[in-house]
């Protein structure tokens, strides 16, 4: 049977460090939490973008307006 320690392991001490820089206070914790939210939201927004634009290349009114617009 392998003998405990009283050493932190890596992942210990890096889940204590996150304790203690986000989540100890609440202010920082939902401050973190909206940021992250909204970059995830940026992300997510720009991947749907990119795949939409693929899957209808050539079908949506920006692909095609130079041929209806009098420039």
């Amino acid at each position: 049977m392998p003998v405990k320690s009283n050493n932190a392991t890596a992942a210990n001490k890096f889940a204590r460090l996150g304790y203690n820089t986000i989540v100890k206070r609440n202010s920082i914790f939902l401050t973190t939490i909206f940021v992250t939210a909204f970059a995830a939201e940026m992300a997510f927004d720009s991947v749907s973008d990119r795949i939409w634009d693929n899957i209808n290349k050539g079908r949506q009114w920006k692909d095609i307006a130079h041929k209806y617009e009098d420039n």
